[in-house]
């Protein structure tokens, strides 16, 4: 049984004339009988009694009908779902992201991307660099947004942000009236530092800025949140470096400084499957791009 089958039978249940019908299909009458015959074959019923005056549904033919024109509906409604996602106008898209990432343009890019696409169906989850790895490779996530470019062959990733790191202080800290800190000034300072099952990148480079500057940091206190560190911060359990993007985060009673030396900078990537054919990828990451403005990074 074919679709088309399905279509020349509806079209003659309804005209209940053969040449009628043949013309409403665009095609001969011929072709017609032939595909109404084909079809009574696959069912293994009569569906039409024909005479030289009249073409009739049999109650096989009627019972088809309905279920004919259900089946027709739902092939059309499907390749049109389909024809949808392939032109990325409608689909899903399952996102991670490190919560940096909602002081870094991604909210205002999802609500312009959202605003493009309204039947795209959007899901969100909060996840640390490795666990977006593991959901993308497992297929349960179709793009991610994390703190490390090393990823496996098999994922692809975009650098997206690269900023400074600051220090973040509280605010009533000895070196919060300053313009610029030191690292030299944090020397003996109790750390609030990323914990390193969370980020190994970003624990294992604050460590290094640090031994940089000659010292090796104290740390009282490991977080798995970026708002984490800052909240902690803020109330006075430490001194942390943080991404610049943090000083968005408007905790009261943090404040956000630059460092008099030049560091490796903190950086934001885009990952995803490596060959995925999922047209809607690369438009939310060019949407975060444009939402990032002068901070994306160039390269």
């Amino acid at each position: 049984m074919e679709l088309r089958h399905l279509r020349y039978f509806v079209v003659l249940a309804e005209e209940l004339h053969f040449g009628r019908a043949a013309r409403r299909l665009a095609i001969s009458q011929p072709p017609l009988s032939v595909a109404i015959r084909q079809l009574e074959e696959s069912v293994g019923a009569q569906l039409f009694e024909r005479n030289s005056k009249a073409v009739r549904l049999t109650a096989a033919g009627q019972t088809l009908q309905a279920s004919a024109r259900t089946l027709l509906r739902d092939a059309e409604e499907a390749a049109t779902e389909a024809r949808q996602v392939a032109q990325g106008s409608a689909g899903r898209l399952r996102i991670g992201f490190v919560g940096a990432m909602l002081y870094r343009g991604l909210p205002q890019a999802l609500t312009r991307f959202q605003a493009a696409h309204p039947a795209v169906r959007v899901s969100l989850v909060e996840l640390n660099s490795g666990e977006q790895m593991t959901e993308l490779l497992q297929d349960r996530m179709d793009v991610g947004f994390v703190h490390t470019g090393r990823v496996p062959a098999e994922l692809q990733a975009r650098l997206l942000v690269s900023e400074p790191f600051v220090a973040c202080l509280p605010a009533v800290h000895r070196l919060a009236r300053k313009r610029a800190v030191a690292l030299a000034d944090l020397r003996g300072e109790p750390f609030v530092l990323f914990s390193r099952s969370a980020s190994p990148d970003y624990h294992a480079r604050i460590l290094a800025i640090c031994a940089e500057a000659g010292f090796w940091p104290e740390v009282r206190q490991e977080v798995r949140h970026w708002l984490a560190v800052v909240s902690m911060v803020s109330q006075g359990l430490g001194v942390a470096l943080v991404p610049d993007a943090m000083r968005h985060s408007a905790l009261k009673g943090a404040v956000f400084r630059p460092l008099e030396e030049a560091t490796p900078p903190s950086e934001a990537y885009g990952v995803w499957p490596a060959g995925s054919p999922n047209v809607l990828v690369p438009r939310l990451l060019d949407a975060v791009v444009r939402s990032l403005g002068p901070r994306a990074a160039t390269a």
